[in-house]
């Protein structure tokens, strides 16, 4: 199925990597072409001839060892997929940090084709805020991750930090070589971020969204072939390419009946904000909504989840409505993975732990079976 196809697959030093060579094997046979790059370190734990003699391609790990090409740059104009597996907490700081210091960090700068990481490492280094952070700028870079998973792990804990089994990672690779084009024609608007309402010209009302959901529906929606328009709040996210975006500020579900004109002083006694309900815009499409077309609300919910968002769905008139806990691990505000549950008028699908793009996708099969 992926005859044609060309494969790059980075291999970094840990324990992890004695999976690589399966996961090597797996793409081979469904008929990928795949070029294995090996760090230093990992060659303390496999060998190259191993990914040689289980892809019949020449296993690389010196950048400077003789050849007829230039070998970082001729494996960026090969690949159709970048995929490291396992992917270190060094080679994530490498890779956001921009670093070229061996063949895989040289062949990754030179690469514009997508990118798949499988993260590996102990708990508390994929929980260290450097790490967060490196993951959270690939992310917003296009990269695309799966894993790691909570399993056992090689210092003796039970923890996150395992890589992804080699068939779960197949299946992504096997996704991003073989994308859906299923939403071309089809039109989509997505809302995401905060809105601010002004008390007055210092201060503001907002809430804590980061738009990292609506901004990778926004990204699946395009690499499906829809024709995106993402309504944005005020976010510190890149435009999404392909995308046409209008900016907004206002518009949550309360403002202040009044704005003062000039700043509001601190006067040593109780302030109160008096607040009025904003339109309610989602509410307005249940109302507007034409034959055919399908509207998705969300509920970002901190109690009975699934029985607010069972009545947000009728209130609003919506066909589906994605909700979440957000003060469950992995499913708040700001980070880049959720736990969602799908709510339509045939029933509910609740969804494990899952990146926001894997969340994405999984929202947008579930608008595309209900078109049928």
């Amino acid at each position: 199925m992926l005859r044609g196809k060309c494969v790059v697959l980075g291999v970094t030093g840990g324990i992890a990597a004695y999976k690589a060579a399966a996961l090597a094997s797996l793409l081979t046979k469904n008929g990928a072409k795949v070029r294995c790059v090996l760090t230093r370190h990992a060659c303390e734990f496999i060998t190259p001839m191993t990914f040689s003699a289980v892809t019949g391609q020449e296993a690389m790990v010196d950048e400077f060892a003789p050849r007829r090409d230039i070998a970082h740059i001729s494996l960026a104009k090969e690949a159709d997929l970048f995929l490291v597996a396992p992917a270190t907490a060094d080679i994530l700081a490498k890779f956001a940090a921009g670093v070229a210091d061996d063949l895989l960090t040289s062949a990754f700068l030179a690469n514009p084709a997508p990118v798949l990481l499988a993260p590996a490492m102990n708990a508390n280094m994929w929980r260290h805020p450097a790490t967060q952070a490196n993951v959270s700028l690939l992310a917003s870079r296009g990269v695309r991750f799966v894993g790691p998973e909570s399993g056992h792990l090689a210092c003796g804990d039970a923890d996150i930090g395992r890589m992804s089994e080699p068939d779960v990672i197949f299946e992504t690779a096997k996704a991003l070589l073989l994308p859906k084009r299923d939403m071309e024609g089809v039109r989509v608007l997505v809302t995401a971020g905060p809105t601010r309402e002004s008390l007055d010209p210092v201060r503001f009302i907002t809430n804590h969204s980061s738009g990292k959901m609506g901004y990778a529906i926004a990204q699946a929606a395009r690499d499906r072939g829809a024709d995106v328009t993402l309504v944005s709040g005020p976010v510190n996210l890149p435009a999404p390419d392909g995308v046409k975006l209008v900016p907004i500020q206002t518009t949550v579900d309360f403002r202040p009946e009044t704005v003062s004109a000039t700043k509001i002083k601190k006067t040593g006694g109780d302030m109160t904000i008096h607040l009025v309900p904003n339109p309610d815009v989602a509410a307005q499409l249940g109302r507007d909504k034409r034959p055919g077309q399908i509207l998705v609300a969300f509920a970002a919910e901190t109690d009975h989840m699934v029985e607010n968002a069972r009545g947000k769905r009728l209130k609003k008139n919506a066909d589906m409505v994605v909700a979440n806990d957000v003060i469950a691990p992995g499913a708040g505000f700001g980070v880049d993975t959720n736990i969602i549950t799908l709510i339509t008028a045939q029933g509910e699908t609740a969804l494990p732990m899952m990146t926001k793009r894997e969340a994405a996708d999984a929202i947008l099969d579930g608008v595309m079976s209900l078109r049928i």
